[in-house]
């Protein structure tokens, strides 16, 4: 088995002083009576011992705190005893003595570094160096703080197992919850220029809580019902250790985590075959063929009735042309005369009538309004160019052969070739003229996928060199400094995307080199894997009553957080599944392959079918923004979808996942 170069993801444990110093966790807990303002209470240990907590006067229940300690654990389990009905909210913080001026912040799917690339309007160190936020935010419900001068790293874990959530009435203030609630609070605050990690029960967000995009709204602090005599019991970790980089410190913490949590993958409610055949349904029935570019509606519909609008997109949210592809393979494989033909309408429209005076491919048309975008991604052309190779491999696989689309692809390669800079990065946005609108390189490794195939395909030196640069960029800006952003195209902050395709291009770049090069791009598409899967969820996040996606069964366990602005789940996957399973074998990982497991079988969830919609008008058209927090794209909130959707790059996500050997097939006997 072949070994991948260490970055020492291995989590080292400080020399020195034991992990827990009494003085440096401290405790506390706020009461609320109905109609009045909460009062808060200072926890101390008692003078009796046995872990009982006190105050400086007598409350109405009895908290007791058990510490069990290691050299660098503490495992805290508090109980809370109510002797008359109350309501609370408890909080405990641990100060790590690091400089908090210092150190960087973790919360998987939602914290990375200070969260500067995210504008202020979303939770970042622009607006405080202090947060605190609900935990079905995050991917893990933990925080992290890694001290960037020495390597030293705390982390706070909760373990209990989530089972129930609760209505609230409110979603800012003093809030008392409907029932009971497995959703606590985790953050990191400024305690006199240290660094402490903050953490509690039930949830409280502050300085803002996050409600829309780029909406921050006040403060939030929620009380649960405790009646007489009943009790409650939480649960957290704190572990410390010592990493070389900010790199390895997420790594090693998402192999603990996903050691801690140990996430099963969810009975399969469908085989690849299964799934394919119903997500086919939507080819059919999206196929727009009225206009001179034929396509699949797959931008701006409605949950609520999926009829077609008049939008033809090619890449990041319609992908039209990939679904064309997908389309026509599973067409020709299954006898479907009719799918087929539309599928190869499409490829034809776009030959004659899909390109730009400039010869770039044309992004974003909405016939119906009458207006077409004329600033272009790097990431939609990239998208386009990469169906269009897989498709044309197909073709000539099959003996049949398009030289006027390989002109087409060439011309346009040309036009990548000269818009690359001289680091290797690609501009974000442009004009049809190559002029730039938008330097930012967040997207540059969405180019890489097109360049290795255009290199496999052609045989051209000059993309293999291109590709090439694009990985010497992404691993002086992106990886090294394990700054992932703005690679999705409709927010400018930190994002999954940007590190999944960072990733996937390293993987791609291993099928067209060998040797030392080759082994360098294994360990690089490793490093970017970790904190690809930093957004992908460990747990299932808890739902109330009347809460859809809870009602039907929803697990969010296997799915990844979107971005800082845009904060819900989804089922971007695409190659990166595949990815993980490369990885397994090639550095001996079995995380990454029991990972992939659980995100192949829980991304099928949501399939809708007759007399199992969940909550979809129509079959196979699968949803999109899925509001798995208190959160929402604009309309319902937790527990449901935005009423608009883009099910065109879901069902692309979900067939290029269901097709594992997709990549293999087409780098094979080149």
């Amino acid at each position: 088995m072949k070994k991948c170069i260490s970055i020492l993801f291995a989590c080292c444990v400080m020399a020195g002083e034991t992990l827990a110093m009494e003085g440096r966790l401290s405790q506390r807990i706020t009461l609320k009576t109905p109609g009045n303002p909460a009062v808060t209470h200072d926890l101390r240990e008692s003078a009796v011992g046995g872990g009982i907590l006190e105050a400086d006067r007598e409350l109405p229940l009895i908290v007791r705190r058990q510490k069990t300690e290691t050299d660098n654990e503490i495992r805290i389990v508090l109980t809370l005893t109510a002797s008359e009905l109350l309501y609370y909210n408890v909080e405990q913080s641990f100060r790590t003595g690091l400089t908090h001026a210092e150190c960087l912040f973790y919360m998987p799917g939602f914290w990375y570094h200070k969260n500067l690339r995210s504008p202020k309007t979303a939770p970042s160190f622009h607006t405080s160096d202090s947060w605190q936020v609900r935990e079905d935010r995050l991917s893990t419900p933990l925080t992290g703080v890694y001290d960037q001068q020495t390597g030293a790293w705390y982390t706070v874990l909760r373990t209990d197992t989530p089972d129930c959530e609760a209505l609230a009435c409110h979603n800012y203030g003093e809030v008392i919850l409907s029932g009971r609630t497995s959703l606590g609070f985790t953050g990191f605050r400024n305690a006199d220029a240290r660094a402490a990690l903050v953490f509690g029960f039930p949830y409280s967000e502050a300085p803002y809580s996050y409600i829309r995009k780029l909406t921050l709204a006040p403060a939030v602090q929620a009380f649960e019902k405790l009646e007489k005599g009943q009790t409650r019991r939480l649960t957290w970790t704190i572990r410390k250790g010592s990493s070389p980089s900010y790199s390895s410190f997420v790594a090693a913490v998402w192999n603990d985590s996903f050691d801690t949590l140990d996430p099963r993958p969810i009975d399969p409610r469908y085989t690849p075959d299964e799934a394919k055949a119903i997500l086919s349904e939507y080819f059919s029935r999206s196929y727009v063929g009225n206009y001179p570019l034929k396509f699949t509606s797959g931008v701006e519909l409605r949950t609520a009735d999926c009829q077609s609008t008049d939008i033809a997109e090619v890449g990041f949210v319609g992908r039209v042309l990939l679904n064309a592809f997908n389309a026509l393979e599973y067409a020709e494989a299954n006898g479907r005369e009719e799918l087929a033909a539309e599928a190869r309408s499409i490829f034809d429209s776009y030959l004659h009538h899909g390109f730009t005076p400039g010869g770039l491919i044309r992004e974003v048309v909405d016939f119906k309004r009458e207006r077409e975008a004329d600033v272009y991604s790097i990431r939609r052309q990239s998208e386009g160019i990469y169906a269009l190779l897989s498709y044309l491999d197909y073709e000539k696989r099959r003996g049949r052969s398009h030289p006027r689309w390989e002109a087409r692809i060439r011309t346009l390669l040309d036009k990548f070739l000269a818009l690359q800079n001289p680091d290797g990065s690609f501009p974000r946005k442009f004009r049809d003229n190559l002029a730039v609108v938008d330097a930012s390189g967040g997207s540059t490794p969405s180019a890489t996928l097109p360049l290795t195939m255009a290199h496999a395909y052609f045989g051209g030196e000059a993309y293999l060199q291109s590709a090439r640069r694009t990985a010497g960029y992404l691993e002086k800006n992106l990886i090294s400094k394990a700054d992932y952003f703005s690679s999705t195209l409709d927010a400018d902050c930190e994002d999954k995307e940007a590190s999944l395709y960072a990733s996937t291009a390293m993987y791609y770049l291993t099928f067209v080199t060998g040797g030392r090069e080759r082994q360098r791009y294994v360990d690089l598409c490793r490093e970017a894997a970790y904190f690809a899967l930093s957004w992908y969820y460990l747990w299932d996040v808890p739902f109330a009553q009347g809460q859809m996606l809870g009602d039907v069964g929803f697990r969010s366990r296997g799915w990844g957080n979107v971005s800082v602005e845009n904060n819900h789940v989804d089922v971007f996957i695409f190659e990166f599944a595949t990815v993980l399973d490369f990885l397994a074998r090639e550095c001996g990982e079995p995380r990454f392959a029991r990972m992939s497991d659980v995100i192949r079988s829980s991304m099928l969830q949501l399939m809708p079918v007759e007399g199992s919609l969940f909550g979809i008008a129509r079959t196979g058209y699968y949803p999109e923004v899925v509001q798995h927090t208190a959160w929402d794209y604009g309309k319902n909130g937790k527990g449901f979808y935005n009423d608009i959707f883009a099910p065109g790059w879901t069902v692309a996500s979900l067939w290029q996942m269901l097709s594992p050997d997709r990549v293999d097939r087409f780098f094979a006997n080149r």
